[in-house]
């Protein structure tokens, strides 16, 4: 992929994950109520979150802090994806509203791609569009 492809990438990735924490910030209400039980203080972590989104996307644009956000992202989506089960599993209502398998499905198969797209935007990681050298072959 053209390092145009990349780039638009990255900037559409910063606006989620900038709205997503901006979101965390001024109306935690429903990433309050899917945090997992076991998770200690969940009003001061989901603040933490989202400030930690706003980090990150703000990092994205930055050169020199480009693969530190991305690398952040990452293990910042993983670490929230208990959340995402949680919503799941325990049919969570957010604003009265439950969510069926037609999103959770999806959602949760989607984390691993959020994981990856952070580290390839942040050019932390190549795969799968890097170069990629043919092994060559040895003479007898």
């Amino acid at each position: 992929m053209k390092e145009r492809g990349r780039t638009a990438l990255r900037w559409l990735l910063a606006l989620a994950y900038g709205y997503a924490g901006y979101l965390h910030v001024v109306r935690p209400a429903p990433f309050i109520a899917i945090t997992p039980p076991w998770v200690p203080a969940p009003e001061i972590v989901v603040a933490a979150t989202g400030i930690a989104e706003i980090a990150g996307a703000i990092g994205l644009m930055i050169p020199q802090a480009r693969k530190a956000a991305g690398l952040g992202l990452a293990l910042y989506a993983l670490c929230v994806w208990p959340a995402n089960f949680h919503h799941a599993l325990a049919n969570i209502a957010i604003g009265g509203e439950t969510l069926g398998w037609w999103y959770h499905g999806p959602r949760l198969a989607a984390q691993p791609l959020i994981i990856w797209w952070a580290l390839w935007a942040s050019e932390a990681v190549d795969w799968p569009f890097g170069k990629t050298e043919v092994p060559q072959r040895r003479s007898p």
